[in-house]
């Protein structure tokens, strides 16, 4: 069973960043000399030991973000399953491949992949045992390093996860913890890291992609979004407005995924919108560990301020109440009700700007092409869903979103594990999960060996005779390829 100490909840200083990173360093050496398949097995066996450790690893979640137990076992389940994807998959994606080379048997062509060296992975609160996690693995398993900075407020998970991957066989300094403020730490991480994997705003994004930019080294990103959902004429509405509850109101709306803007067909609104709100209605929330409640707190006082700032302004600019709309400090501290509202426009605060709460605004929208206009009318893309009979894989290709999800709310898209997830626009740069997800975290290098002909031509013959057997060969090749 792991064990934690008040070191877990140390402060580290720019100087001891900067010394774990010289510790990464010199042990990332020896880690990518291991064979990938023992680097996969220890990913395997972390894998195990979480599984194993369910209940100790829901309770830390719930303990330090407020999530409900429903919410924490998806995050603890997304988790375990990653772990066992990136174990199975990454031997064969980091192999050695072989391609034609410029000369059919005179040249011997292979692509291998280096490992960047020392990865920076600085994560969030909303999930902080999938998000450290899901990051650190491919880095490791691609043969690198990692230093990661856990959000200050949930720091006892991050450290629960680090005690299973050393118990899974990862040494020591290959895989480090450093806590303390990321507007303090954050500039020495990308001043020391080789790549750095970063998730949370948009606007701090910016700063770190611009800290990297001027190292020249490697930067992925999941940032913001608003995300939008659409209820197409041709849906199933209970099964539609079942669906909207979960894609809204996991984790009490703090997820980047969640969706925040609904675009509902006229035909189907006097149908969706009492059902949608009826559920709403019907949610609970509560604290503790236990499994009955719909939906936990929110982070802190700050989030709560947010949310409560946001439906203020636009129900002061006019908009309808349909939900929710209060704190719940009768139940607990930083409760919110789940929200749902109306009659929402650009003058609104929460019309464009992401509230990373549970909160959803409803639009009533006249035909698929203005559905596709207004989810499409944002700066960010990170992630959509439509729900639809029959035409959701044909909206979903007109959506400028890095994962589209039809008939279900996020975790279809974010579950495929073999499949890219990310955003596009100011949601973000890069990808998680697919090919990418594990390849980003190497370089690629060739190596080309020549056999009994130089590139140049033989030496026996001039340049015209070369230029003569090199124009047939160009003919030929041309051919064949």
């Amino acid at each position: 069973m792991p064990f934690f100490t008040d070191e877990a909840h140390a402060v580290h200083t720019a100087d001891d960043v900067r010394e774990a990173f010289r510790r990464a360093s010199t042990a990332q050496l020896a880690w990518a000399a291991l064979p990938v398949e023992r680097r996969a097995a220890m990913v395997a066996s972390f894998s195990r030991l979480l599984h194993a450790h369910r209940n100790e690893a829901l309770d830390l979640i719930q303990a330090e973000t407020g999530k409900n137990r429903a919410s924490a076992m998806e995050e603890f389940a997304d988790t375990v399953l990653h772990a066992q994807h990136v174990a199975r998959t990454a031997p064969a994606l980091l192999r050695e491949r072989r391609h034609p080379g410029a000369f059919p048997v005179l040249t011997h062509t292979i692509e291998r992949r280096v490992p960047k060296g020392v990865v920076g992975i600085i994560t969030p609160w909303n999930y902080p045992l999938t998000v450290p996690v899901s990051d650190s693995l491919p880095a490791l398993v691609a043969g690198n390093a990692v230093v990661l900075k856990p959000d200050s407020q949930t720091p006892r998970i991050a450290e629960f996860a680090l005690a299973l991957l050393r118990e899974a066989g990862v040494p020591q300094d290959v895989m480090q913890i450093v806590h303390g403020p990321g507007a303090e730490l954050g500039e020495v991480i990308v001043e020391c890291s080789d790549f750095v994997m970063f998730t949370g705003s948009t606007r701090v994004g910016r700063i770190l992609a611009e800290q990297c930019a001027r190292r020249l080294i490697g930067f992925s990103a999941e940032l913001g979004g608003k995300n939008p959902l659409l209820v197409l004429a041709d849906a199933d509405v209970p099964r539609a407005a079942a669906g909207a509850v979960q894609a809204a109101f996991s984790n009490s709306g703090q997820l980047c995924v969640s969706m925040e803007r609904f675009y509902i067909h006229t035909d189907v609104w006097d149908e969706f919108v009492p059902e949608f709100v009826d559920r709403v209605k019907a949610m609970s929330l509560g604290a503790g560990t236990q499994w009955e409640a719909d939906m936990g707190r929110l982070i802190n006082e700050r989030q709560l301020a947010t949310v409560e700032a946001h439906v203020e302004d636009a129900l002061a600019k006019g908009a309808i109440l349909l939900a929710g709309g209060n704190a719940r400090p009768d139940l607990g501290p930083c409760m919110f009700e789940p929200t749902v509202l109306a009659d929402v426009d650009p003058a609104m605060t929460l019309y464009a700007e992401e509230t990373f709460g549970p909160v959803v605004s409803l639009y009533r929208v006249d035909s698929d092409e203005e559905a596709v206009r207004a989810a499409n009318a944002s700066e960010y893309g990170l992630n959509a869903s439509v729900w639809s009979r029959s035409r959701g894989p044909a909206i979903a290709r007109q959506l400028h979103t890095g994962t589209v999800n039809v008939n279900e709310g996020y975790a279809a898209a974010w579950g495929s594990y073999g499949a890219p997830m990310g955003g596009m626009g100011a949601s973000g740069m890069g990808r998680r999960h697919g090919d990418e997800g594990i390849l980003k975290y190497t370089e690629a290098q060739t190596i080309a060996s020549q056999r009994l002909v130089p590139m140049s031509g033989p030496p026996e013959l001039s340049h015209r005779q070369w230029a003569t057997l090199l124009d047939t060969a160009i003919h030929v090749l041309r051919i064949l390829r």
